[in-house]
């Protein structure tokens, strides 16, 4: 029975697993249109570039987190986060060379922070820290990098309560932030499950970690999300039709 129940976890947990790196994936798409409409337009108008940083330092830093040297075991975390980077640094790119003067040199500065943050983890990981320190010293800053980029979002909050319009708070991209999130949410849940993890000392506190990892900032990206549906539902019947362009970006 125990054994029986524990595969139906385990595949319950994979299934939540690769669910929410199909979502993730939708995510890196969602701001296609906008960027479509910055080019059509040749400015970024009233368009914030900052969730873009946000999610490119995200995506570097579970990257890392994925690769062998940090955490044998999930490459998965590094393919996915490859790719999104990949996304993010063409949307930076691209938000660069249509922005004004202001903001392009904010963002240009912003851009190369990102990249000497990042080295400065790699160096710190590699040259300082020892094996058994590096994962959680990584996975916490992961963390901290992705409650950042589901909070990232809500600065239109304000807009769209003044405006009483969801132009600047797109809907894909609030429901892949709530699905991504709840996805891996439950996948920590199950990974977490008592008949997959043994009971000893050693792996309870890897079982902590792991599960600190995942819910935290899971958990709060999927109330988040589910924060930004209810004003989308809640505000979209005073939205002119007419106007109906899937956004991604907050107000500057």
């Amino acid at each position: 029975m125990s054994s029986a129940l524990s595969s139906v976890y385990a595949v319950c947990s994979d299934a939540a697993g690769v669910a929410g790196n199909l979502f993730a994936f939708g995510l890196f798409v969602s701001p296609i249109p906008t960027f479509r409409r910055i080019v059509r337009n040749q400015s970024t108008e009233h368009f914030s570039g900052l969730p873009y940083i946000y999610s490119f330092l995200n995506c570097l830093i579970c990257l890392w987190y994925g690769t062998p040297l940090v955490s044998p075991g999930v490459i998965l975390v590094a393919t996915v986060n490859s790719i999104g980077a990949v996304f993010q640094f063409f949307y930076i790119i691209i938000f660069i060379l249509y922005a004004e003067r202001a903001k392009k040199l904010k963002m240009t500065g912003l851009l190369l922070a990102v990249f000497v943050l990042f080295a400065i983890i790699v160096f710190v990981s590699v040259k300082v820290l020892d094996p058994g320190v590096r994962q959680p010293f990584v996975g916490y800053l992961s963390v901290a990098s992705l409650i950042s980029m589901f909070a990232s979002p809500l600065f239109i909050i304000k807009l769209v309560i003044k405006t009483r319009s969801v132009e600047f708070m797109p809907f894909y991209l609030s429901l892949s932030t709530f699905l991504m999130s709840l996805s891996f949410f439950a996948y920590g849940i199950l990974k977490c499950d008592a008949f997959i993890y043994v009971s000893t000392s050693s792996l309870l506190a890897d079982k902590a970690a792991f599960c600190a990892q995942i819910f935290v900032p899971n958990g709060i990206g999927t109330i988040l999300g589910l924060v930004q549906l209810a004003l989308y539902f809640h505000f979209s019947s005073t939205w002119s039709e007419d106007s109906r362009e899937p956004l991604i970006d907050t107000y500057a």
